[in-house]
């Protein structure tokens, strides 16, 4: 996939460069010559250009991009003239934006934007998930729902996935089993060993039981 980052503060050069890194082809966009300098090298492409038109959003050829993602940051008003221009004119394109209120959220859905992220909150959220949740929150779905990495409780030690039936006594989904370095899938045969960690997916209030 190709993908355009537009604003290369700290979080859009680390956006960039983790695609970049996941062998995705990278069109990264900033007004600073500074910042296109600092990361040339790190990315398929790099330009220093202000959009203020479709005639400059076109220059930059983000036309072949499959999705643009909106770092700007700050500077809403920015973010907001961008994100129309692409709605209106490459309407395939999918767009992402960082938004850094709700307000700014909110304007950006309301014009097209595919997904809006605030890292600030989400990075807030998952520290107090972490510190306060009984077990390895790896991924919040929503305020009740996980999917968390708990160790294997001792009544589960040498039965099978299917004995356990996750779902039908628990209310959750064993999803994987982590076992030393490895990850396996947990199909139903598989028998649960000491020391092995479940990657379990549920409501949080359910999750809390197993342990």
């Amino acid at each position: 996939m190709k993908f355009c980052v537009i604003g290369l503060g700290r979080f859009g050069k680390q956006v960039a460069t983790t695609l970049a890194e996941n062998d995705a082809d990278v069109l990264a966009i900033d007004e600073h010559e500074s910042e296109i300098v600092s990361i040339q090298n790190l990315v398929t492409q790099a330009l220093c250009a202000k959009i203020h038109d479709i005639d400059s959003l076109e220059a930059t050829g983000v036309e072949e991009m499959d999705v643009v993602i909106l770092c700007i940051g700050e500077d809403i008003a920015q973010s907001i003239l961008v994100a129309a221009l692409i709605n209106k004119h490459y309407p395939n394109i999918r767009i992402v934006a960082r938004a850094t209120s709700t307000t700014q959220q909110e304007i950006l859905s309301l014009i097209g934007v595919d997904q809006v992220v605030r890292p600030e909150q989400e990075t807030a959220i998952e520290l107090a998930d972490t510190l306060s949740s009984p077990f390895t929150n790896l991924c919040r779905l929503d305020q009740d729902t996980s999917i968390a990495l708990i160790n294997a409780p001792d009544t589960f030690i040498g039965k099978s996935i299917e004995e356990i039936n996750f779902h039908g006594n628990h209310k959750t989904n064993c999803v994987f089993i982590k076992n030393e370095n490895n990850l396996i899938l947990a199909h139903e045969n598989y028998i649960v060993l000491e020391g092995d960690k479940l990657i379990i997916a549920g409501e949080n209030e359910n999750i809390s039981q197993l342990i």
